[in-house]
């Protein structure tokens, strides 16, 4: 897995809470301070998250990037080392 795939996995986990109402793009934007247009555009894929905007939205929900990882790819990971 790349950082690329990462990213992906954060925003498509970010896109599901919006889409089931825990999270507004408003929400997001207060927390991270940008606007929500950006917000907007971000989830849409137009823009991108800079990496303190990220790390802010990770702490605020108490996420780690190990929770964008699948067990199973855990334990792919770990065979090969």
């Amino acid at each position: 897995m790349d950082f690329g795939e990462f990213q992906q996995r954060f925003i498509a986990h970010l896109k599901e809470k919006v889409r089931s109402g825990e999270l507004t793009e408003r929400g997001l934007a207060r927390i991270t301070g940008v606007s929500q247009p950006h917000i907007h555009n971000v989830l849409k894929g137009k823009r991108a998250f800079s990496i303190n905007m990220a790390d802010g939205i990770l702490a605020h929900l108490d996420l780690d990037l190990v929770d964008l990882i699948r067990p199973d790819e855990l334990l792919e990971w770990r065979r090969r080392r």
